[in-house]
């Protein structure tokens, strides 16, 4: 393994089997269908055509012997009319059994991603996807408010009556409402007013057998990299039905104003029996001094994105999803493991489609085998060195309410000041690591770890309910008032918990199933849980009206923030929005102690658009001279 991988990253292999051009996988034109596979270490390629799609019933199948060609390629040309049917590519290397594997570049599979499909994605579309476009078109990644949420999750609670539930069709079925009347799925986000949905992994995955409906999991297992997840679709068997109905959700968020964010996950894969790595035994993955895979990831398979092919592997696939998909933007799991050359052809490739996509990702500083010095990885200390791609702000996450990997570690909403710079960072768009705000995506909770409302409950046992709640909204309103991209954990706002039968926390919760995982859509019914949604709401209404809140320049940020205070009760002024916008003055409060404080105010006349209770945008009260800020709240005000 350790010669066959030196060989892999010499300039001689580079050299010799670095394909270029853009035609991998099956192409169509009028009258053939090209298949062309990368496969320099085989002997011998053979296309075979299955019937079925499913590898469980008797399908001997039909093999054409496929022909070398540049690059490590091999190819074939079929005549006969053969869309619909389905494939699979036979390796042989020497006097080794014959491998069978799925096309890595399939755009199409049959049942549980086994065997490709060969059909055209181009030809399947919803009405009107031609004028289909971006509604966030114009704007910049600052403005952007994510929703962070599972398909699955989103609609399979029964207390609303999805006619698809979990599926992609009923992730935008409209009408759906709670057990109370209430809005549920894409009328609440119209709602709630978010700009953008963050859908975790789409793509298709292992864990989870299409052909049962129950089983469950987040997804971060690919299978195969250029389709969509099955179980997602009403039928899993036909290749057809995901391209579909992920388009025609996509197209319904589009003309509803919600843009859309895949989640993707380049680092590693669900098994190392990969397609890829079936037929290029060892070059898609990295692999210690000993000859074992890379752990950086934790899932026991580091992908070697540095190796030329691997690399245009993820940027191919990147434009393929941006192109055909016409996804909006992407969100990159353990980015700290990929390459800064790679993640820049990303940029490169994702611009060539629309240059207004977000990218975004996890910068962790993670332990991986590679064997060159000199590469840098995508991790938020090089953020300098990539252009248009944000990392996730985990400082400034931890200072708000506690380490996420120590249950009871409190944070600032808590009256912890072990961490109060991070919120000073944090709410200049954390300088230590970023250039710009741009460049920083900030959250306070996502699907890993505890819920935003569990990590208060266990970590504050002696406060009451009502004060736990006045935390969160404390939490939501320092996030709303930071620089830098907003993302939300769906749920957040109606107070979502994640416990199991015995009333525990669960803080990881990927094989947990609906029962833990469902959006509890009735939680909305209840008073204070209303209460903290509409608080969101109003926060999110407050940061589109004021680009004060949503600047794009290092410069500005510096020029027109102030701080009046930072001990403890931080109290800052933003004298005006980002260059060229006219805004309000805002002043900004935020009391973590359990007393009420009295402050006093610049001078003039005030709007208090927010405190503990709620959010107005056009102001709740005028105020001069001194304002009280009441215990574990803040105050927002305008002038």
């Amino acid at each position: 393994m350790e010669k066959m991988n030196n060989y892999y990253e010499s300039e001689e292999f580079e050299s010799k089997f670095t394909y270029k051009d853009d035609n991998l996988g099956v192409q169509f034109d009028e009258k053939n269908i090209l298949f062309r596979v990368w496969a320099p270490t085989a002997k011998e390629m053979e296309l075979i055509i299955y019937n079925s799609g499913d590898v469980e019933e008797e399908d001997n199948g039909i093999g054409y012997a496929m022909k070398q060609d540049k690059n490590g390629t091999w190819y074939y040309n079929l005549t006969d009319s053969c869309e619909g049917k389905y494939y699979a590519y036979k390796a042989k290397f020497g006097d080794e059994s014959a491998v069978l594997a799925c096309d890595p570049y399939a755009k199409a599979v049959g049942i549980n991603g086994e065997r490709g499909m060969i059909v055209n994605p181009a030809s399947i579309q919803p009405e009107g996807w031609d004028n289909d476009k971006n509604p966030f078109s114009g704007k910049n990644i600052t403005d952007a408010v994510i929703y962070e949420v599972h398909v699955r999750d989103f609609t399979i609670n029964k207390s609303i009556n999805s006619k698809n539930p979990g599926k992609f069709l009923g992730f935008v079925e409209e009408g759906l409402k709670n057990s109370f009347g209430q809005s549920a799925g894409i009328d609440y986000l119209k709602e709630l007013g978010v700009t953008h949905v963050h859908l975790l992994p789409v793509a298709d995955y292992g864990s989870v057998d299409e052909k049962l409906n129950g089983q469950y999991n987040w997804g971060y297992d690919p299978k195969n990299y250029n389709v969509p997840e099955g179980s997602y679709s009403t039928n899993p068997y036909d290749g057809k039905s995901r391209i579909l109905e992920l388009k025609t959700m996509i197209k319904k968020l589009h003309d509803n104003g919600i843009g859309v964010i895949m989640d993707v996950v380049y680092n590693h894969t669900y098994k190392t029996d990969f397609c890829f790595n079936r037929i290029v035994p060892d070059y898609f993955y990295r692999f210690d001094e000993n000859g074992d895979y890379s752990e950086g990831s934790g899932c026991g398979n580091d992908v070697a994105s540095e190796r030329s092919m691997v690399s245009k592997f993820i940027v191919d696939s990147i434009k393929y999803w941006a192109e055909e998909y016409h996804f909006d933007g992407f969100r990159f799991d353990l980015m700290g493991l990929l390459d800064v050359d790679t993640m820049k052809a990303v940029r490169q490739a994702a611009d060539s489609v629309n240059p207004e996509i977000i990218i975004y990702g996890e910068g962790w500083d993670l332990e991986t085998c590679i064997s060159k010095n000199d590469i840098l990885l995508a991790k938020q200390e090089n953020t300098k060195y990539l252009d248009r791609i944000a990392m996730f702000n985990d400082d400034f996450r931890d200072a708000i309410k506690g380490s996420v990997f120590e249950d009871d570690e409190i944070g600032y909403i808590s009256n912890n000041m072990e961490n109060l710079s991070d919120i000073i960072n944090g709410i200049m768009a954390s300088p230590q690591w970023s250039s710009s705000p741009t460049e920083v995506i900030n959250f306070i909770s996502c699907h890993d770890n505890n819920t935003l409302f569990d990590k208060i409950e266990i970590g504050n046992k002696g406060i009451t309910f009502e004060e736990k709640v006045r935390q969160n909204k404390l939490a939501a309103l320092i996030e709303f008032t930071c620089q830098g991209a907003i993302l939300i954990h769906a749920g957040e706002e109606i107070l979502r918990t994640k416990k199991g039968k015995d009333g525990l926390f669960i803080s990881d919760s990927v094989r947990a199933g609906d029962e833990v995982n469902s959006i509890k859509w009735d939680d909305l019914g209840k008073k204070e849980y209303y209460d903290v949604f509409e608080y969101y709401k109003g926060l999110i209404e407050f940061r589109k009206r004021h680009s004060a809140l949503r600047m794009i320049k290092r410069k500005d940020i510096i020029e027109n923030i102030k701080f009046i205070k930072k001990d403890g009760i931080i109290e800052f002024m933003i004298s005006s929005g980002r260059c060229g916008d006219e805004s309000d003055k805002i002043l900004v409060i935020y009391n973590p102690s359990d007393k009420d404080i009295d402050i006093k105010l610049p001078e003039g006349e005030w709007k208090v658009c927010g405190d503990y209770e709620s959010i107005d945008a056009e102001g709740k009260y005028s105020a001069t001279g001194n304002v009280i800020v009441p215990y574990i709240s803040g105050m927002i005000l305008i002038s």
